[in-house]
């Protein structure tokens, strides 16, 4: 068990009992948004102008995953609705990604990306549909 899931588990607010799809999410969270990072730099090296559009696409889902990832890990917004809010947000960001990135396909980095992105989404709706 990674340590962060070791963490979730042994926190004491845990009563749906969800710890293990919140571990899921939290680290999909954080690799979907390394991945986008890479992709938007690698989007900018590139010639074809229009993966301009992709890196846009990048940086914002990267930058929900990050917000995602960090209040996830803090296991006190769940009872407002604010925890679902961010998960559908992420999710709805890792799909718009994942949609730009399926157009460039050709290019490495946008279908790892891509690739990324809809394994993202599906942790955040599958927490969503737990809690």
């Amino acid at each position: 068990m990674s340590v962060i899931g070791r963490m979730l588990h042994a926190h004491p607010d845990d009563a749906e009992g969800v710890a293990e799809k919140v571990r899921a999410a939290v680290e999909a969270c954080g690799l979907c948004a390394q991945v986008c990072a890479v992709c938007a730099d690698a989007c900018m090296r590139e010639e074809a102008v229009e993966l301009i559009w992709s890196a846009r696409f990048d940086l914002d889902c990267a930058d929900l995953c990050e917000a995602t990832q960090r209040v996830l890990v803090r296991r006190t917004a769940e009872e407002d609705g604010f925890v679902m809010a961010a998960l559908e947000a992420c999710a709805q960001a890792c799909d718009r990604c994942a949609q730009e990135c399926e157009r460039h396909t050709h290019h490495e980095h946008c279908r790892v990306c891509a690739q990324v992105c809809r394994q993202c989404a599906r942790a955040c709706r599958e927490l969503l549909a737990a809690l």
